[in-house]
């Protein structure tokens, strides 16, 4: 259960109608999702999330998918039942394939687990992979 009610459409602000009405248009849908609707509680920092995440996600040197892929391996880690549902989506909308999505719960898997076994065992970090 959310903590905040979700803003619709009609309780929207100007300023949150504006930012809404900038995520239909970039995203090419009349979709808000549920995360943005909470976030408008707070139009400044809901304007704020928005612009900074579309600098992020948006082109550049990792294609959009790759961006998705750390996306969903980052929410896993932090254990963000919404932002890895999110961008799943998002991903098998941007091309993932079903073995590219078993390969990548199997990377975080791996990572979880060796990441996990490092931290107990305090292994002390090899000066060569020092930068």
């Amino acid at each position: 259960m959310a903590t905040v009610t979700l803003i619709t459409d009609a309780e929207a602000s100007p300023e949150v109608r504006a930012v809404f009405d900038d995520i239909r248009t970039t995203r090419g849908s009349d979709f808000i999702n549920n995360f943005w609707r909470a976030l408008a509680h707070d139009p400044a920092l809901l304007d704020a999330t928005w612009q900074r995440l579309k600098i992020v996600m948006g082109p550049g040197t990792l294609d959009s998918l790759t961006k998705e892929l750390i996306y969903i391996a980052v929410s896993v880690a932090n254990g963000c039942e919404y932002c890895a549902h999110s961008h799943t989506a998002a991903a098998r909308a941007k091309g993932m394939t079903p073995e590219q999505h078993g390969e990548l719960l199997a990377v975080i898997g791996m990572a979880s687990q060796t990441n996990a076994l490092a931290t107990a065992l305090q292994v002390p970090v090899d000066e060569v992979f020092k930068a």
